[in-house]
Formats: structure tokens, C-alpha cells, sequence
């Protein structure tokens, strides 16, 4: 088995949009699909399998009820298209201070092109070592360069087994490679109902429109198979956000925060029958007060990606048929990088953006643009779904 620790944070080797990508991440659109070995056992759900690829770094309890060294897991999860790995990683392999806990000792990456139940092969392997500080990588090498699009990540027993029973703890497993491009879901359209969900959405493009818990409105984007939105509910104006995909079976699944909580698991199966109190409802169009998070850009650029024309040419329109005397493209970042440095780096966005739908038509002399950097978080910076939610462009009119 192989591995390599490396005593900072693994160095920024870019693709060709210039930023290195964890393609294992949820905020890419991996999704969870399936639990293996000693996983309903141990009471480990698909809860913890999100924790795994959630972008946080920082350990957490991987199995509810304690195993021994002979322990095994298994995450099954699914890509949104062909993905070519180079290298895995595990930060922050660290211990917490008791006999009855320990991080997870060894892990295997397995990778199938055939299906959740397929003939996987082993892409890599790394038996861990207790890290000397915080902020360090165990990078593993990978071993067959195989595309995939399910990746098997097994964890299996403890570093410092001190008792027969002991809890396992777990920090991230991060997957850079290359991926084939995503196309755009067209899946948010229909019902859904499980513990604590209650949904439907309407689909229009890249738009989304909907309901939640009898008690909220919801609007968001769709940027390949992930759509993330913002929400209220309809008395308090508690907010709610979402980054959620739609499965192969029809069921819904990602994570939701309210009121600035952590993200939980969201998760629901298909509901055609039911009815909600958005059932006659359209998809609302793009203007003032959207909040927009497809409009993609090059990394650490104002360079506006060619598949975010479809919002832009929304977006226009939906402002040239507005009455508004002014309008104000505002640009917000994550957390990553200097104060100053985001705030200058989302005014260069704001105002591409706001370029971009002068010339799709709505009047010059209306626009303006904004930065507002990472002062106005929507979400939680600790985790990259939380991220990703806070990349994004708001429109403010008057």
C-alpha cells in the first residue's frame, strides 16, 4: 500500500480552466448510492457517506455504534460522467485524545464504468498514519488510470486500536483527475416526500421554481447535474438553502441548511401523487431580486464560461421586461483568499456580468455593478457546498 504524506495542503496543479478539482467531491456532483461490508451493522448511513466528500477536512464519527480492527466500510458513490483519476488524498488524519476512539487505518478506491453493482478494479490504495499537525495531506497515488463513473472507497480498521469495541473517525477523500463534461439535468421537475422533505420543483432551462414543507418558496439554477437554491418561508422569511441532485431511480438527494445550520442530509423518493401548494404554479423568471449561482467562471477570473449563456440570455430578458430604473449586478465569493483580494475579485465579476447583459439588450445606462467579496455569506464556508452557494450574483433594483 502506498501513500505519501505531504506537510501542506496539496499544491494548486491546475486543469484546463485553471483550478484543481476534487472530482470525488459532492459540489461536483458525485452522489452517495450505495453502503457496503459492515456498514448497516455499525449504523452507518448515507449521512456519513456525505460527510466523506463534503469539502469539510475536519475528522468526523464514521460509525455510530464501535467496530474493531477487522472493520470494514464501503461507500458507493456515483459520478456525473467519465472521470480519469490521477490522484487521492486523505487531510487531517488526526486522533482524538481516547482510548475508544482512532481514524480509520486503511483505504481502497475502486472504480467501475458498469454500474453501482459492476465489476470494480482497484484504482488505489494507502494505509494512514497519524499526521504531526493539522493541515496535512496523505497523498495517494493512483494505480490504474481507469475512466470510472462509480468510485467503491472502502475504510477499513483503526490506527491505534485500543479495545475490543472502538469508535472510527474519518476525515474527507478528495479524487483529482479529469473529467469528461457534464451535461445539464433536466430532472428537477416532479414531487418528491421522505423524513423531513416535502418538495416539488418545475424545471424551465436552467431555472428553478418551487415549495417546501407546506411553509417555503424556493429559486435556484442547475449547473450540470446539481441544482443549488435559495429559499423562504412564507411568514418569518426563515431561509433555507439546497444543492441537490436527482438519482437515476427518480429519488432527490443533498443537503439543506436553514437558518445558517449546518447542512444536513436531504433526501426523498419520487411522490407524482401528492399535491402541493405550488402544483399550479410557473417557473419564475430571472430578474430583480434573483439570486443566480450558474454563471460560471474561469478560476480566479472575471472570464464569463461559455455555458452560462443560457442564464445571461434568461437573465436579460428577464430585466428588459422589468420597470426598474436601476439595476445592480452584485458580485459575492467564498472565504477563500484575502478580504481585499475577493472583494476586487467579485467587482471584476459583477461588472462582467453586468457587461454581458448590456449587450444581450437591457439599457447601459441602468447597470451598475458591485463587490461585495465574502462579507455576505449565505451559507457555511466550511464545507464546499456551503462554497459553492456563496459563489454567486445578485440582482438589486430599484
Amino acid at each position: 500500500m502506498l501513500s505519501v504524506v505531504i506537510s501542506t495542503p496539496l499544491p494548486a496543479v491546475a486543469d484546463e480552466s485553471g483550478q484543481r478539482v476534487d472530482y470525488l467531491g459532492f459540489a461536483q456532483g458525485a452522489l452517495p448510492v450505495a453502503l457496503e461490508n459492515d456498514a448497516a451493522a455499525l449504523k452507518v448511513g448515507m449521512e456519513q457517506a456525505l460527510l466523506a466528500i463534503d469539502g469539510n477536512e475536519g475528522g468526523y464519527g464514521l460509525t455510530p455504534k464501535p467496530g474493531d480492527a477487522e472493520t470494514r466500510i464501503s461507500f458507493v458513490y456515483q459520478l456525473p460522467a467519465s472521470t480519469t483519476f490521477t490522484e487521492f488524498a486523505v487531510p487531517n488524519v488526526l486522533e482524538t485524545p481516547s482510548p475508544s476512539q482512532t481514524f480509520v487505518r486503511n483505504v481502497e478506491i475502486a472504480g467501475s464504468d458498469s454500474g453501482a453493482e459492476g465489476d470494480f478494479g482497484v484504482l488505489a490504495t494507502a494505509t494512514l498514519e497519524t499526521h504531526a499537525a493539522k493541515g496535512q495531506v496523505t497523498s495517494i497515488p493512483v494505480t490504474d488510470e481507469r475512466p470510472v463513473r462509480w468510485v467503491r472507497v472502502t475504510l477499513a480498521g483503526g490506527i491505534d486500536i485500543q479495545r475490543d469495541k472502538t469508535f472510527l473517525e474519518f476525515s474527507e477523500i478528495i479524487g483529482y483527475g479529469m473529467q469528461e463534461t457534464v451535461p445539464q439535468s433536466d430532472a428537477f421537475h416532479g414531487k418528491w416526500k421522505g423524513r423531513g422533505v416535502l418538495l416539488e420543483l418545475k424545471q424551465e432551462g436552467a431555472l428553478v421554481s418551487g415549495c417546501y414543507d407546506r411553509v417555503g418558496d424556493l429559486e435556484g439554477t442547475v449547473s450540470g447535474n446539481l441544482l443549488r437554491a435559495t429559499g423562504k418561508t412564507r411568514t418569518g422569511d426563515i431561509p433555507s438553502t439546497f444543492v441537490l441532485a436527482v438519482g437515476d431511480s427518480g429519488n432527490i438527494s443533498g443537503v439543506r441548511s436553514t437558518n445558517g445550520a449546518p447542512f444536513r442530509l436531504y433526501s426523498g423518493d419520487a411522490a407524482p401523487g401528492i399535491t402541493t401548494e405550488c402544483s399550479e404554479q410557473e417557473v419564475q423568471p430571472l430578474g430583480c431580486g434573483a439570486i443566480i449561482h450558474g454563471i460560471n467562471f474561469d478560476f480566479d477570473s472575471a472570464t464569463i464560461r461559455p455555458e452560462s449563456e443560457e442564464l445571461l440570455a434568461a437573465l436579460a430578458t428577464g430585466l428588459k421586461d422589468s420597470d426598474a430604473a436601476a439595476i445592480t449586478v452584485i458580485g459575492h465569493t467564498s472565504s477563500e483568499g484575502s478580504d481585499t483580494y475577493n472583494e476586487k475579485l467579485s467587482q471584476r465579476r459583477a461588472e462582467a456580468v453586468a457587461a454581458a447583459i448590456v449587450e444581450r439588450g437591457v439599457d447601459a445606462g441602468s447597470v451598475s455593478a458591485e463587490g461585495r467579496g465574502e462579507q455576505q455569506p449565505i451559507a457555511d464556508n466550511s464545507t464546499e457546498a456551503g462554497r459553492s452557494l456563496n459563489r454567486r450574483v445578485e440582482i438589486g433594483c430599484r
